[in-house]
């Protein structure tokens, strides 16, 4: 799937680097940071662009999306995505990726720098001194040497965060649903579960998204199985740490300090927990590095032209079934599986009684989540209804996920039909099995019936099911030139009892399927 970017929208603030790597790869771009406050005027011009980059600011909602009539790929200068809609992104097909890495030093860091502040009670005492005011004795602080710093989020982020206050001294425990602990103990992490976890720390920073998982992890609850005192950090997401359960655990002592960058609202609705004098707050300053905004703006602007290129998805959070698609060796068995579902749509296929999909061929090993969504891409699209235009490789899982329609892959050593590679496609009562040669797409058989030839499946023809008989195929060719049209070829199954077979036609030769009903059991018009 190699995505034709010609126009690419930047509604927010990025490094003009950015601009100049689209351009160089022949993308126009335009950028307008102003457009984004004016919606019914965002929303009329959206239309017209392939890509959209944005930071923090530009808010996709499903009314941007459904909008952007053309858009096929979102991408945000940064890590997250938590002002894309992307479930309303994936129904239309659209590709959404940030750029996961290019925050990872500067986020760290400014979490170190909180840490330190923390320990030392830095910024107050610098407000006293600005004030005219000399009082050592009110900032005792104390060291991080011999401290425990638990890290919950063992990415990228949180294994920098380790490295560095590990110089330090402080010793690092963390937590990570992912990660494993034989992985965090080669960066010094050692890894326990919450409920360990809480008790032994001094220092508490995330490094997590924020989902329901996530949401108010550290509350009241947790912050009652902490010690006394205990301090956090969070320069991950708002909403991570409860602010309600926080600021009564700094009033209490629970908690005896927090370093924040990032809250429920930006800016906040209420500005009392960023008062109080046991915070140090800033405005979202984690990824706000020189470097790190020209990283990321230069990540995202090659990470676009790859996708174009079909070259790699890196960044991608919702293309999971294309990452073995990009490849010019997959591509004809991504048109294959999406030809083979068509043609089991127009058989009516009822999807929810279940699709199976097995392959074979050792090119195929790892072809599972690429082949089913491309035939289901095939297989929904006249199922879907105004949605069905839109379906590929992005929307095609998501759809069936919605419709209820459960779908097996298997991968099996040998081809039944003898050949070094085939795909067979079962829903009900209706198979089919397909092959590829070159870039064509190929069938082998339908419903156990064997073409003698596999025929192509490309472009304008009749798929018909007829009684064997020796004269079918002169009939049927009759009655077709009689009726106008043209036909440029013929392929058919092996006698038996029924027969089926494909007629090739010319373009606009499409309306003859009433001058051969009367000769067969079923024909269809295909378009592939």
């Amino acid at each position: 799937m190699v995505l034709q970017l010609k126009k690419v929208f930047i509604s927010d603030e990025v490094d003009p680097r950015c601009v100049e790597v689209l351009k160089e790869n022949g993308i126009e771009v335009v950028k307008d940071t102003k457009l984004r406050t004016d919606k019914e005027k965002f929303l009329a011009e959206i239309a017209k662009y392939d890509g959209l980059i944005v930071r923090s600011a530009t808010k996709v909602t499903a009314d941007v999306i459904n909008a952007a009539t053309n858009l096929k790929i979102i991408g945000r200068a940064g890590t997250g995505v938590d002002n894309i809609d992307c479930d309303a992104a994936t129904k239309r097909g659209i590709i959404v990726m940030n750029t996961p890495g290019g925050n990872t030093l500067s986020a760290a860091e400014h979490t170190c720098a909180l840490i330190c502040c923390l320990s030392r009670d830095i910024p107050n005492a610098v407000a006293t001194m600005r004030d005219g005011k000399w009082d050592r004795k009110a900032f005792m602080g104390s060291e991080l040497n011999g401290k425990t710093l638990a890290i919950i989020g063992l990415g990228r982020i949180g294994k920098e965060v380790a490295l560095r206050m590990q110089s330090f001294g402080m010793t690092t425990i963390g937590y990570d649903p992912i990660i494993p602990g034989s992985v965090s103990s080669q960066f010094g992490v050692e890894w326990m579960e919450l409920e360990q976890l809480w008790p032994k720390a001094d220092y508490i920073t995330v490094h997590t998204p924020l989902i329901p998982q996530t949401k108010n992890l550290l509350g009241e609850t947790s912050f009652g199985k902490c010690k006394k005192g205990v301090k956090v950090v969070n320069c991950a997401r708002g909403g991570i740490i409860d602010e309600v359960a926080l600021l009564k655990a700094l009033d209490d002592g629970q908690c005896g300090g927090a370093g924040l960058d990032v809250y429920v609202s930006e800016p906040p609705d209420d500005y009392n927990l960023a008062k109080h004098p046991k915070v140090i707050p800033t405005p979202h300053l984690g990824a706000s590095t020189v470097e790190a905004q020209k990283r990321v703006a230069v990540e995202i602007a090659e990470q676009f032209v790859d996708v174009m290129n079909g070259k790699s998805l890196f960044g991608a959070i919702n293309a999971q079934a294309m990452y073995n698609a990009l490849s010019p060796a997959t591509q004809p068995w991504v048109t294959l599986g999406k030809c083979l579902g068509s043609l089991l749509s127009t058989q009516g296929a009822d999807s929810k009684q279940g699709v199976c999909i097995s392959y074979a061929g050792t090119d195929l090993k790892d072809a599972g989540s690429y082949l089913s969504a491309s035939v289901l891409s095939g297989l929904l699209a006249t199922q879907a209804g105004g949605e069905g235009s839109t379906l590929n490789l992005v929307s095609a899982p998501a759809l069936a996920k919605q419709l209820g329609v459960n779908v097996e892959c298997k991968y099996k050593s040998v081809c039944s039909s003898g050949l070094f590679a085939e795909v067979c496609v079962k829903v009900g009562g209706n198979t089919v099995v397909g092959t590829t040669s070159g870039s064509q797409s190929l069938i082998v058989s339908i419903n156990g019936t064997k073409f003698a030839t596999p025929a192509v499946l490309s472009g304008s023809m009749i798929l018909f099911q007829a009684n064997s008989s020796k004269d079918l195929v002169a009939k049927l060719l009759g009655s077709l030139t009689d009726s106008g049209a043209t036909v440029t070829g013929l392929s058919v199954t092996t006698p038996g009892q029924s027969q089926w077979g494909l007629v090739y036609l010319a373009s606009g030769s499409t309306n003859s399927l009433d001058s051969i009903k009367s000769l067969v059991q079923s024909a269809v018009l295909l378009q592939l």
